[in-house]
């Protein structure tokens, strides 16, 4: 039976790491799922005026509405949609009735319409703030001379526009052929089904492993055999 000792205990303590990291990636799922509903009825909530200071952490995806003037300035961050192609993300500044600058998502706007003008008429707007997690090291920087985007990177934004750094993203239409293109929870990464399943599928597979060594052992002759 001492053949058996170590590689039984190293088969059931693997077994018990592995499925004890399957377990956490299931409450990691049941913790994001819970947070997904929560944004979910956050953004679909009654919309308010947007806060005087708004707070990235209390109010991201609060529903406010705004009204004032678009100035006709704007920043073009490219991306691109799966039915539409490539495009841009127009960041606009809206001036509202109060006297503020805020940037204004106002949604996808087909790269073959880059060129075309865009109004700056009045607008009242309902959408949801928003702080995008979009900028990491290998983010290029923005050719403003082309007024080319690669990020909602929102400090520079605003210094580039000079506005508050606060966007709104348009849930409705704005005019000028741009597609809404509102915040939802599709886009927030929820993967911890499929890395549960990954580390119980692995604890399987070491179990499988350590019995087959095992039963190689029990048919292995013992040291004593003739």
């Amino acid at each position: 039976m001492r053949r058996f000792g170590f590689p039984l205990v190293l088969g059931l303590c693997g077994c018990a790491v592995l499925l004890s990291l399957g377990v956490w990636q299931l409450q990691r799922l049941e913790t994001k799922e819970a947070r997904l509903a929560e944004i979910a009825a956050k953004i679909g909530a009654d919309p308010v005026a947007v806060p005087d200071r708004p707070d990235p952490a209390r109010d991201a995806y609060l529903p406010v509405t705004a009204a004032g003037r678009l100035t006709g300035d704007e920043a073009l961050v490219l991306t691109s949609r799966r039915d539409d192609g490539p495009g841009f993300r127009v960041i606009a500044v809206l001036e509202t009735d109060e006297g503020r600058r805020l940037l204004l998502d106002r949604g996808f706007l087909r790269e073959n319409a880059r060129d075309t003008p865009r109004q700056t008429a009045s607008v009242a707007v309902t959408g949801n703030l928003l702080w995008p997690d979009e900028v990491d090291g290998f983010t290029p920087a923005p050719d403003l001379g082309r007024n080319l985007w690669f990020a909602r990177d929102l400090p520079a934004l605003a210094a580039a526009l000079n506005t508050e750094p606060v966007l709104i993203v348009a849930r409705g239409p704005t005019g000028d052929g741009i597609v809404p293109w509102p915040p939802d929870t599709a886009g927030i990464a929820n993967n911890h089904l499929g890395y549960a399943v990954q580390w119980f599928g692995l604890a399987t597979v070491w179990a499988g492993m350590t019995l087959l060594y095992l039963w190689r052992i029990r048919r292995r002759p013992s040291d004593g055999a003739a």
